[in-house]
């Protein structure tokens, strides 16, 4: 019987599969604000709250129609989809609260998002790593 090593961490985060299909995921959110960003904008100004999730929905559809393209497992990709919307969700209290401001959440979602996208690969990393 032979046992398959799942990769560590250090391997994930230095393969270069992993590094590049974390650059491609990047680029997929990037097509999907392009494509699905005007489509928000007939919503009109909706309020912070909206604006957010419909910003986290465009980022998350390119993601999951490249995912469905490299064939990902569904579960791989509703949890990277998760981690755009949690970056902001969890901004929005702060936001309630007058701690963050409008242009805070959105700055600071964003750039959750990054590490948000690499710890839902690392949990998935076998599906990651190696191209």
């Amino acid at each position: 019987m032979t046992t398959v090593q799942r990769p560590t961490v250090k391997a994930a985060l230095t393969d270069r599969g992993f590094a590049l299909h974390y650059l491609q995921m990047l680029l997929a959110m990037g097509a999907g604000m392009l494509v699905l960003g005007p489509l928000a904008m007939l919503a009109g100004d909706p309020d912070l709250e909206v604006q957010a999730l419909l910003m986290a929905t465009s980022m998350s559809a390119g993601m999951a129609v490249w995912m469905a393209w490299k064939r990902h497992t569904w579960p791989a990709t509703v949890e990277i989809c998760l981690a755009m919307y949690l970056s902001f969700v969890v901004l929005f209290p702060p936001y309630w609260l007058g701690v963050l401001s409008g242009h805070d959440v959105m700055v600071v979602g964003h750039v959750l998002m990054l590490p948000a996208m690499a710890l839902g690969m690392l949990r998935r990393r076998e599906e990651y790593v190696h191209g």
